[in-house]
């Protein structure tokens, strides 16, 4: 700078104030001083643009790890969601492990009344049976007696009117119980089987062997292979 400053000084001997011109080289100072105020002052505006664009670099750093955030948020939603997916998988099993119980349950009963059903059907078929089986063991004195009737019989009756008339009763009889199920008992003949026949005396017999029935004292029935009536027999000794 080309211009030169002046200092006021008091004379200490006489109390005046006294105008001294400051040197150059001082002036000089202190303009470099001034320079170097003002340099300092930049390098401080530049350090608060350094840490200013170092701040917004993290920032950015930061919102640039904003994703990633997102992505351990995101992981925690898929992991609630995996939780939520197998806690309905476990109660659906429950359910279907329910389902199951009552299918079986229900199944069971099912047969149960299934069995219940049959076995009343054939209880309800045994009962009739025996009813009908009472019943018809009631008839058989009645064939019996037209049995001995047509016996007693003589040879020039037969042709007679009434003697036919009784014989297709007789039939007819026969044949409805034949349709029934009522069926004779073969005995003559055959073996003696103490199921079916009932011996009541013993006797000679040069056409059977021994323990074969010889003579049919009276004729056994069986109703649906059940009997009826025992055959009552004579046995070949």
């Amino acid at each position: 700078m080309s211009e030169e400053t002046t200092d006021k000084v008091i004379n200490k001997d006489t109390g005046e104030t006294v105008t001294e011109e400051a040197p150059a080289e001082d002036i000089e100072i202190n303009a470099g001083s001034a320079e170097n105020a003002e340099s300092e002052d930049t390098e401080a505006e530049a350090t608060e643009e350094n840490a200013e664009t170092e701040n917004a670099e993290a920032a950015e750093e930061g919102s640039e790890e904003t994703p990633e955030g997102g992505e351990q948020k995101k992981s925690w939603a898929e992991r609630k969601a995996e939780k939520k997916a197998q806690k309905a998988d476990k109660e659906k099993e429950e359910l279907k492990a329910k389902v199951a119980e009552f299918e079986d349950r229900a199944k069971r009963q099912l047969a149960e009344f299934e069995n219940f059903r049959n076995r009343s059907e054939k209880e309800k078929a045994q009962s009739f049976d025996r009813g009908a089986a009472s019943v018809l063991e009631k008839l058989l004195p009645v064939v019996d007696n037209f049995e001995r009737g047509f016996a007693a019989v003589d040879e020039e009756d037969k042709d007679d009117a009434f003697v036919v008339g009784m014989d297709k009763i007789y039939r007819q009889l026969m044949d409805e119980l034949d349709k029934m199920g009522v069926k004779p008992i073969e005995a003559v003949g055959k073996e003696f089987d103490p199921a079916f026949h009932n011996a009541v005396m013993q006797t000679e017999s040069d056409e059977y062997e021994s323990g074969f029935v010889a003579q049919e004292l009276l004729k056994g029935y069986t109703y649906h292979g059940v009997v009826l009536r025992h055959s009552m027999v004579s046995v070949v000794q």
